[in-house]
């Protein structure tokens, strides 16, 4: 029988929701991360999107650290900080503040794709050269940097030196599977939206995994959508936002978080419909029974070391509701 009782997370893209500012969506955001943290979630990662008018996680590391100033035990980290934007110095220094600042609940995750489009890419212009190609020297940097004061070089991070702020590889592909593993480091799996390669990448880097100063054992966690409700039917009706989101990324259209429809038939088209569905695949939805039954299915076949859990549910109470059910399956109660 495989474990179900292992460490539950979060991750927020902050979405702003219809009729909502992106004060309410910042102000959302950081009362999820406090009622996860009473129900015991281990983590809450914000994400790093640009150019979005939906989405208010463009200044990740500012609303990280908003969020540890507004809960006192969960630890808030990235998923990820998405280095083609950024120079290594730059968020040794800010996560060394912050971890200075809260020490022992912060954590990095570090994604190579520049969580945008290519002209505003360009225009958060860290070079002109192509950054996502230095991405393995980039992590290296930021390991040195939160090392210890002897292994440092001539530039170092202050604050930042000797923090050892925990590092962990996101990928939606194999490639970041196979220096997650080189590397030693705790490797997150995008599954809630490009589940394609998970079960290869998941492969990869538990066979190709070595032991480092930072780990000595794989440890592999999956982020996945969960809509989960009082029954499968309050479930389903709740999921439409989530699949309105989804369609939103299929068209590149730039609508908020919407409300649960009774149907999705006139919304889109079946073309819209497979690519939607084919992004959102890997989701835990229903009542707690069948959570429960999908997660132990889950963890057969892939055995993961921790969840990470993304909900688009429009209304708060209920997003709440659906991580407290996760949190209760997981607990076996």
């Amino acid at each position: 029988m495989a474990n179900i009782n292992i460490p539950v997370s979060v991750l927020n893209l902050a979405p702003i929701r219809q009729g909502q500012s992106s004060k309410d969506a910042i102000h959302a955001m950081v009362e999820l991360a406090q009622a996860t943290e009473e129900m015991g979630y281990k983590r809450y990662w914000i994400a790093e999107h640009h150019n979005s008018p939906t989405l208010v996680s463009s200044a990740t590391s500012i609303l990280i650290n908003h969020t540890l100033e507004h809960t006192s035990t969960i630890r808030v980290g990235s998923g990820g900080i998405m280095l083609p934007n950024h120079s290594p110095l730059v968020v040794a220094e800010q996560f060394g503040t912050m971890a200075t600042m809260y020490p022992g609940r912060l954590d990095l995750g570090l994604g190579r794709a520049p969580g945008t489009d290519m002209m505003t890419a360009s225009a958060l212009r860290r070079s002109q050269n192509d950054s996502v190609y230095t991405f393995p020297e980039d992590v290296e940097a930021l390991l040195t940097y939160f090392g210890p004061e002897e292994k440092q070089n001539y530039v170092k991070a202050y604050p930042g030196v000797g923090t050892n702020v925990p590092v962990y590889i996101l990928g939606s592909s194999t490639d970041s599977a196979y220096l997650a593993a080189s590397m030693g480091l705790p490797y997150v799996f995008a599954s809630h939206f490009a589940p394609r390669y998970m079960e290869e990448a998941i492969s990869i880097y538990r066979r190709r995994f070595q032991p480092s100063q930072y780990l000595d054992k794989p440890y592999m966690m999956v982020c996945l959508n969960v809509i989960a409700a009082e029954s499968d039917e309050e479930a389903e009706h709740l999921s439409t936002s989530m699949k309105q989101f989804f369609l939103n990324v299929v068209r590149g259209s730039q609508n908020p978080l919407m409300p649960p429809v009774d149907t999705m038939e006139g919304i889109w088209n079946p073309m819209e419909k497979e690519m939607a569905e084919s992004m959102s695949s890997v989701t835990l939805m229903g009542s707690k029974a069948s959570v429960r039954e999908q997660l132990t299915a889950f963890q057969e076949h892939y055995r993961v070391d921790e969840l990470m859990a993304v909900s688009y549910i429009f209304d708060p109470e209920k997003q709440k509701r659906s991580y407290e059910i996760l949190k209760e399956v997981v607990e076996g109660k």
